[in-house]
């Protein structure tokens, strides 16, 4: 049957149709989404022309990503797999395929490279001179005019072997056959986590899959055929494609298994591969290449049905031995005997493939399946990913690729964040020696906005982040804390961490506007808190969550003082200062870069609001901690209410940046930072005139309204812009854009920004891109969407005292799009899950579930939705509250 195109002779559709589709984007949201359709239907016979269907044995769902032609661009193309401690990326090749390794430990500089590598910390003997300085910038920025200086280079430290976390190789598949390939199609499935590529060639049937296991420590990939045998498999490995790398020592550890060392820099740190094939009736060799500087070998597979390989993988790096008693070596044992345990354990627990694949996907799904979300989705099974995202316009959107999107942002933390280190910039996928920005740990947003969904998807995966901070923050921190800023107690770091301790302030140029960052510690540390108010397990708070905020009773040796390693919360205790510029009686932070601005000032609001947040955290904690520090207790309370709250409305209605009111109505920098209280933070959002209000300007005292501050803030993220400026065009500050709209009620903004976000930020794998068009990946904005799309849907932020009421919104920021949807297992604060459907755009139904050990933490619970109060209850354990309209 002709389409209506076609009954109008084509011609002039060519014309019309492109106008079309720009008048509609100009159109209000609704009107957009009705000529949406109408343009599907004039479009049919186009769309049909390149329909596409998914192939067999892809989500019937509709939870996965894909394609129909292999990759051949990083970080646009190739499928990602990881289980924490390994990870790879895939481009999905037939009879070639080269699979991209990484190890999560595996970072060039540090110690290993560098013996006298320090973290970037001056010298014990600078600390008077150091003390002296940090003394006259201060005085300098209190005496300026402005209130601000230019340059605090004197205190900074050249880096050093900071190094970069890297790529550890390629492993080489290679199928004897040849001819023309049909029935391609790659795909990656999020139910299960396993990534497949089926083609058919000679008249057989080909399927690889390939997955990493955490349970197994390990990767495996997997292919069999529907003929009697495969032809003949080769495995190698190579680092030719890896720029940098020194060239590795491979060996055969067995008939059956590749040995492979190397190191990562000449000198540097060490790192051991294990590669083992399995081939039930087919023969395995492997098989020594001569004619190399270095021993090199290859498996070689044959006469076999089915076939798969098994890659372990390691490095002599120790996160324990980062302390003042090893000399902050991070130096561990040889990979090798573990390596080989893991190899024994696997082959003799273990006696099929399917028991292997079965074992991994239910480590998966007990994660995944605790939480699940509806968008009102229909799964687009005719069109692979590639197509959809091509075709996918801000404002406009799509259900069912912004559902795609969240599930995937779950995959990848779950696949990057279950290993002895947090998921870092680009997750636990890089591809190459160095790569941006050193795929480090950057904390003024990024690491922060990697976790900021954890907890509210159940996800349990933020173990190796606070063993992190334990292990590489705190020993060193202390030594900056007393060296850098003269701080008796407590630990500090700034912005840029890798995993030997970098704790120092990096100097390269004036840096300062992103090197002077100490209230890194105060913004992860609220992390720590987050954690404790959504779980209640008050076992790890006492274990590790007190302790790093307050202290760690574990005596440590640096520079020839003993004592007990003060939390984060005793640093900025005594680094606050009474404002000697305004005169005003508040304690302040100073010298302070608002993240990643310029001037250099004093009491900035991203500072005050988080510090203050961090306090508040110190007082609800106290009691539970079993602390009996009470003068400790009553320092923190007395220096709070003596802060100034980072809150002060500008000359021209904004929410000011700085405590100076410099703030220019055409900054469109990428950070939100004076807006953290909006979100993810709770300074603004459930700001009280009674405990944030009063305040001196110009002489008159003020104490604001809650509608003035969010007013403020709402002026400010107006100003800020879209998230495309001269300074980024970053996923990641899209995103939080996003989150912000939402936080403040309006569906519409925030429905602009998150698709903003998709349409000009996300590659054709779905990887989040760092600007429009690059080959850059960084996965804070793949990590921070899910947070953002749950802040449109549920808003429960934290307070300042649990004797306040949790104030839950539902639907806060509904976008037409999703009219209908569902929520299961959300968590919110106090230990309550939370299941919620809704229709025609209207709220059906909320169900709250306390949880029946809740550790005495009760609390009074507001639930509300549409501007109104809709229920009530007390959290008391075992409580279940359900509302219905």
């Amino acid at each position: 049957m002709d389409s209506p195109i076609a009954l109008l002779g084509g011609r002039p559709w060519a014309v019309i149709l492109p106008l079309f589709h720009l008048i509609r984007r100009i159109l209000p949201q609704d009107i957009q989404l009705w000529l949406n359709r109408i343009s599907c239907v004039l479009s049919i016979s186009t769309c049909a022309s390149v329909i596409h269907f998914a192939p067999s044995g892809f989500p019937a769902s509709g939870n996965g990503l894909w394609y129909t032609s292999p990759g051949t661009k990083w970080a646009q193309d190739l499928l990602p797999i990881g289980n924490g401690h390994l990870a790879a990326m895939l481009p999905g090749g037939t009879t070639q395929e080269s699979i991209q390794l990484n190890i999560e430990s595996l970072w060039s500089g540090g110690p290993f490279q560098d013996p006298t590598y320090n973290g970037g910390n001056n010298l014990p003997s600078q600390r008077i001179q150091l003390a002296e300085d940090m003394q006259r910038i201060r005085q300098a920025i209190f005496s300026s005019p402005s209130g601000t200086i230019h340059n605090i280079a004197e205190i900074m430290t050249p880096a050093g072997a900071y190094g970069s976390y890297a790529g550890a190789g390629y492993i080489l598949v290679t199928m004897d056959t040849s001819g023309p390939v049909s029935g391609y199609a790659r795909w990656l499935d999020l139910d299960a986590a396993v990534q497949r590529t089926t083609w058919s060639q000679r008249g057989a049937h080909f399927v690889r899959e390939s997955f990493c296991s955490n349970p197994l420590q390990a990767c495996v990939q997997y292919i069999n055929t529907t003929a009697s045998a495969l032809p003949a498999l080769s495995y190698a490995y190579s680092v030719a494609a890896e720029t940098g790398l020194p060239l590795p020592n491979v060996t055969c550890l067995d008939s059956s298994t590749l040995h492979i060392r190397n190191v990562i820099f000449d000198p540097g740190m060490l790192y051991e591969i294990i590669v083992r094939i399995e081939a039930p009736g087919g023969k395995v060799s492997c098989t020594p290449n001569t004619g190399s500087s270095l021993p090199n070998a290859t498996l070689i597979v044959t006469g076999a049905p089915e076939a798969w390989v098994t890659w372990f993988g390691d490095t002599d790096y120790d996160m324990a031995a980062g302390d003042s008693a090893r000399n902050f070596s991070f130096q561990g044992q040889d990979p090798h005997n573990n390596l080989v345990h893991l190899m024994s354990t696997m082959h003799a627990g273990t006696d099929s493939y399917t028991s292997v694949l079965d074992a991994h996907i239910s480590d998966y799904s007990s994660l995944m399946d605790r939480f699940s979300i509806s968008l009102g989705q229909t799964p687009d099974f005719k069109l692979p990913t590639d197509r959809i995202i091509a075709s996918y316009q801000s404002h406009v959107g799509n259900p069912y690729l912004e559902w795609l999107l969240f599930n995937y942002g779950r995959y990848l933390l779950i696949s990057s964040a279950r290993g002895i280190l947090p998921a870092n910039l680009q997750g636990k996928w890089a591809d190459a020696q160095v790569n941006a920005w050193g795929s480090d740990y950057h904390s003024n947003v990024n690491i922060q906005m990697n976790y900021w969904f954890a907890e509210m998807t159940n996800l349990d995966v933020t173990n190796s982040l606070f063993n992190y901070f334990e292990n590489t923050w705190v020993p060193r921190g202390r030594y900056t804390a007393e060296i850098l800023y003269n701080v008796s107690n407590g630990w500090v770091t700034h912005n840029e961490m890798n995993i030997f301790g970098h704790t120092g302030m990096k100097l390269l140029g004036n840096s300062a506007q992103w090197a002077n960052y100490p209230e890194s510690n105060a913004w992860m540390m609220i992390h720590v808190w987050d954690h404790l108010d959504y779980t209640n397990d008050i076992q790890w708070w006492r274990r590790q969550g007190w302790p790093l905020l307050k202290v760690n009773q574990r005596s440590c040796h640096v520079i020839g003082l003993l004592y007990s390693v003060q939390g984060a919360a005793s640093f900025h205790l005594e680094k606050l200062v009474k404002d000697l510029h305004f005169n005003d009686s508040t304690l302040v932070t100073v010298p302070c870069n608002s993240p990643e601005q310029t001037p250099i000032t004093f009491g900035c609001a991203h500072s005050q609001q988080l510090i203050w947040q961090l306090f508040n955290a110190v007082e609800k904690g106290f009691v539970i901690a079993g602390d009996s520090d009470i003068d400790f207790l009553d320092a923190v309370r007395t220096s709070r209410e003596k802060m100034d709250m980072g809150l002060r409305i500008g000359r021209w209605g904004q929410l000011q940046e700085w405590k100076v009111d410099i703030d220019q109505p055409t900054d469109t920098h990428r950070h939100l930072s004076h807006l953290i209280g909006l979100y993810p933070g709770y300074a603004i959002t459930s700001y009280s005139p009674s405990l944030q209000g009063g305040l001196t300007s110009n002489g008159t005292f003020i104490n604001y309204t809650k509608e003035q501050v969010l007013k403020a803030a709402e002026i400010s993220l107006i100003h800020r812009g879209n998230g495309t400026g001269p300074d980024a065009d970053a996923g990641w500050e899209k995103v939080w854009r996003a989150a912000a709209w939402a936080q403040l009620g309006n569906g519409t903004e925030f429905y602009k920004a998150l698709t903003y976000a998709i349409e000009r930020n996300f590659a054709q794998n779905l990887f989040s891109l760092y600007t429009y068009g690059s080959t850059i990946f960084q996965i804070d904005a793949n990590l921070g969407y899910p947070a953002a799309v749950l802040n449109a849907l549920i808003q429960a932020p934290d307070v300042a005292s649990m004797d306040i009421p949790l104030e839950v919104t539902l639907l806060p920021a509904l976008p037409l799009s999703w009219s209908t949807g569902s929520v299961r297992g959300a968590r919110i604060r106090g230990g309550i899950t939370l299941d919620l459907s809704w229709k025609y755009g209207k709220l059906s139904m909320a169900k709250f579930t306390v949880d029946g050990d809740i550790a005495g933490r009760v609390r009074n619970v507001n639930v509300n939705y549409a501007g109104r109060v809709v229920g009530q209850f007390r959290s008391n354990p075992g409580t279940v509250k359900n509302i219905r309209f």
